[in-house]
């Protein structure tokens, strides 16, 4: 504001150097144009170059008037524009209005690219609200999908463990397998102790286990069969042998454990093994190792077997037909090997001949007598 006062000073005094200008240079023309009159009447040469020089300043001092009076309607247009009063050219520094240059700034439009733009106001309290219910949302979505998660795998697990949908049927289970020494409804009772249960929850493999356990089976399987049911098979054998006391008689398997028969089983075809006490006998190694023999003879020697002895645990010994073939086994080492000599032998009339007696104790080295 100062700088406009200062120039407006300034035009004033340029203007009034330049009125003293033109007024001198005024005299100086009318001095002049005496001194061209006489100059005219003195030098007729000369004339014509004092009018054009004379003309040439006339056109500059039109030229410097015009200007003067052109700066004066821009000062005079500029002071009325701000409410300002002139008189003589003066401007009043106090009367000028004061401009927030910040206020200016901010209340600037958005222009193109190289004009001055508004600088963006961000809100921070605006901001922090929206990244909270943002992060509201976000957290809100993922307890979602948790808790969605969480109840289809409930659902799932109620439905396969707990519902009615896969729970085994007691009267779906099938049972195979039985025979007069292994009774089917021991197995069976076996199977409906699992009655009740999701099938995903029956234990195939104690089934099969427990079922073994039973006194002559030799094989047992379970197979589910969804939704309610499930398939039991045993493998059950005959007596491996019968122990005879003075009393009675006990029907025992190739392990060892005693048989108890159905509804009066016939013990015919069944080896029988000479003991003094069926607990002790059980016990004897010599016994065990004869059990274990004939559990796995074919089942038509084992009905032409009239006799076995068993003193001590390698000397197992066999009498067929009532002692027409004598059969010495030794322990029950290499049994495959040793039921194939014998086969061999007993079976070739070139082999036996007249002889009643095989010894395949050491089976590479059958001795026949």
């Amino acid at each position: 504001m100062g700088r406009r006062v200062t120039s407006s000073r300034r035009g004033r005094k340029g203007d009034e150097s330049g009125d003293s200008a033109s007024h001198e240079q005024g005299r100086g023309r009318v001095i002049s144009g005496s001194s061209a009159r006489d100059d005219v009447a003195a030098q007729p040469g000369d004339f014509a170059q004092s009018g054009t020089s004379a003309r040439s300043n006339r056109m500059r001092n039109g030229e410097t008037a015009r200007g003067r009076s052109a700066r004066r309607s821009i000062v005079s247009d500029a002071g009325a524009g701000m409410g300002i009063e002139e008189s003589d050219g003066f401007v009043d520094a106090r009367a000028l209005p004061s401009e927030d240059l910040v206020a200016k700034t901010l209340n600037e439009t958005t222009g193109t690219l190289g004009i001055a733009s508004r600088p963006k106001v961000v809100d921070f309290s605006a901001r922090l609200r929206e990244r909270r219910r943002a992060s509201i949302r976000t957290i809100a979505l993922r307890v979602t999908a948790v808790v969605g998660v969480i109840a289809v795998v409930c659902g799932l697990v109620w439905l396969l463990l707990f519902s009615s949908v896969f729970r085994l049927d007691a009267g779906q289970i099938a049972v195979s397998g039985g025979n007069e020494w292994v009774s089917t409804q021991r197995i069976r009772d076996i199977a409906n102790r699992q009655s009740g249960k999701s099938l995903f929850l029956v234990s195939a493999n104690e089934v099969t286990s427990r079922l073994k356990d039973i006194p002559g089976v030799t094989d047992a399987t379970a197979d589910k069969r969804f939704p309610k049911g499930m398939a039991v098979a045993v493998k059950a054998q005959k007596p491996a042998a019968m122990l005879k006391t003075d009393k009675d008689m006990t029907a025992v398997d190739g392990q060892g454990r005693v048989l108890n028969s159905v509804n009066g089983a016939s013990a015919d075809g069944i080896p029988v093994i000479e003991v003094g006490d069926v607990d002790k006998g059980l016990r004897s190694r010599a016994v065990q190792e004869a059990l274990r023999i004939l559990s796995t003879l074919p089942e038509n020697m084992r009905k032409g077997i009239t006799k076995v002895s068993a003193q001590t645990q390698d000397s197992i010994t066999t009498e067929l037909n009532g002692g027409d073939r004598v059969i010495i086994w030794g322990d029950a080492s290499q049994l495959d090997l040793k039921k194939a000599v014998v086969d061999k032998i007993i079976n070739d009339p070139t082999k036996i001949g007249d002889k009643h007696q095989v010894d395949v104790s050491a089976p590479l080295r059958p001795i026949i007598k």
